[in-house]
């Protein structure tokens, strides 16, 4: 693989992890730690929050009319979104171990607790359980999709994408056959990065 490709893979996981440090500072600008998993914001913030929620009715006579029209819509996706979510995990519960693939941890991808906000009204909560739950299942789909490719056929497009998925660095360049034929095996099996990560 090129070295070049690499050491930008290199210098994107490295900013990833950054920003994730950056991430964790904001706990303590809004006064929240994280025990066991689970959020604890100080009592004084959650009092103050709680007097500035937007009660229901306010919130939805904010949106145009249409907008409010379009909630069937929208509420209908969850139902793909429910038989993707089951089917992607029967499928690499079922395939994954034989082509010795790492499982994707549904709970790094499905995180729901922004539902349970303290200065968000009901309407607001089910929105962010909705959006929680859908983004969630699109990026779990979306990993094992790409590890699923990285086995079958980690080919580069030859035209860049806007968006690549985790994957993508392992695949061949597009058009490289005699890289193709010859490293194929150690391509596909190549997840070592993923085992080191769980390891640290």
């Amino acid at each position: 693989m090129d070295n070049r490709i690499e050491e930008i893979a290199a210098q994107i996981k490295s900013l990833e992890d950054e920003l994730m440090v950056e991430l964790r500072k904001k706990q303590d600008e809004f006064f929240y730690t994280l025990e066991d998993k689970k959020v604890r914001f100080q009592e004084s913030v959650i009092e103050e929050g709680r007097t500035r929620i937007v009660s229901s009715i306010k919130y939805l006579s904010s949106f145009p009319v249409l907008a409010v029209f379009t909630i069937p819509f929208i509420w209908s996706m969850m139902i793909p979104a429910l038989m993707v979510d089951i089917f992607v995990s029967i499928y690499q519960s079922v395939c994954f171990p034989i082509y010795k693939i790492p499982k994707v941890k549904r709970s790094d991808y499905v995180v729901i607790d922004r539902y349970n906000l303290f200065y968000l009204d009901r309407v607001e909560k089910i929105n962010c359980l909705y959006c929680e739950y859908f983004n969630g299942v699109i990026g779990y789909t979306r990993e094992v999709a790409a590890r699923s490719e990285q086995f079958w056929c980690p080919i580069k497009h030859s035209k860049p994408q806007l968006d690549m998925h985790s994957r993508y660095d392992k695949f061949f360049d597009f058009g490289d056959y005699e890289a193709y034929r010859k490293e194929l095996e150690s391509r596909r099996s190549d997840f070592k990065d993923l085992e080191d990560r769980e390891n640290t």
